[in-house]
């Protein structure tokens, strides 16, 4: 069918979770990132999963996500998860860029759900509400 001729909405389908629900994010986000280290030492893959080509591979795959997004406008980007093909796309873009992020957080040691805590809190700090009292500033300023 040409992309140009209208089709009716699909419902966008969420697959099924891989395990029982009710476990912690953070366990199951383990359990992912073994499934992606098994994945990669299946294939003898491990001599090039270094943090530089993790890196460069992320950096390849948010651009694939960026690029769904280049031409349209903003109105269309927030609707780009009612069409199913879209959404399939955006959805897949968004899978390789975590898998990269969590391929190379495991090569490097770092916890990536403990990293993201961190910088909230730092981000936090950093950017006040605007109205309310920073710690670092007296009250008599």
């Amino acid at each position: 069918m040409n992309e140009t001729q209208e089709q009716p909405p699909e419902p966008t389908r969420q697959p099924e979770p891989s395990q029982p629900a009710g476990r912690r994010p953070d366990e199951r986000l383990e359990q992912l990132q073994r499934r992606l280290a098994q994945f990669a030492a299946a294939r003898g893959w491990e001599p090039y999963h270094t943090p530089k080509n993790l890196a460069v591979a992320l950096s390849v795959e948010a651009a694939e996500l960026v690029e769904i997004f280049q031409w349209l406008t903003p109105e269309e980007s927030a609707r780009v998860m009612e069409k199913p093909e879209s959404a399939h796309r955006v959805a897949d873009e968004v899978a390789d860029v975590l898998a990269y992020l969590l391929q190379f957080c495991e090569v490097l040691g770092v916890d990536v759900l403990d990293a993201l805590a961190a910088k909230i809190e730092r981000n936090e700090i950093r950017f006040p509400v605007p109205g309310t009292p920073t710690p670092n500033r007296h009250s008599s300023e």
